[in-house]
């Protein structure tokens, strides 16, 4: 692993000692990143079995994964509030590629803004998603 990918996970906000969980982690995830981000974080990676708060949700999607506004929700269920998502979706004529369009219209659904998009790697492009802040009168 090369130190530009730990500079990435670290630029993408991962820090020492946080829990990140990973879901949909199938044999064609970037095993490097994957890595980085363990090493800017000092920790394994949690699986979606994870029934514990998280600081940080990595969710690798594919167009076959299903509905894609259903696994932000999913994601958002153990997240500490402040965190972030990192949605990982295949590049441009990747097999399980997703159409700008419906990550949009499911950022929207699910009610999260895009803060950052990154090239994630050789086959994935990178997008760091945050939750609305709460005010003090909406909690």
């Amino acid at each position: 692993m090369t130190t530009v990918e730990t500079n990435l996970a670290v630029r993408l906000g991962f820090q020492t000692d946080m829990t990140v969980q990973e879901i949909g982690y199938d044999e064609d995830v970037d095993q490097e990143l994957r890595e980085a981000i363990e090493q800017a974080t000092g920790t394994e990676l949690v699986d979606e079995e994870y029934d514990d708060v998280a600081d940080a949700v990595i969710l690798w999607f594919r167009d076959h994964d299903g509905d894609l506004t259903d696994s932000l929700v999913d994601a958002l269920a153990h997240l500490e509030e402040g965190g972030s998502i990192l949605l990982l979706t295949l590049k441009s004529g990747r097999d399980g590629y997703v159409e700008p369009s419906e990550i949009g219209e499911a950022l929207n659904t699910a009610g999260l803004s895009q803060t950052r998009s990154v090239n994630a790697g050789k086959d994935w492009n990178g997008s760091r998603l945050s939750t609305p802040v709460k005010t003090a009168r909406q909690r």
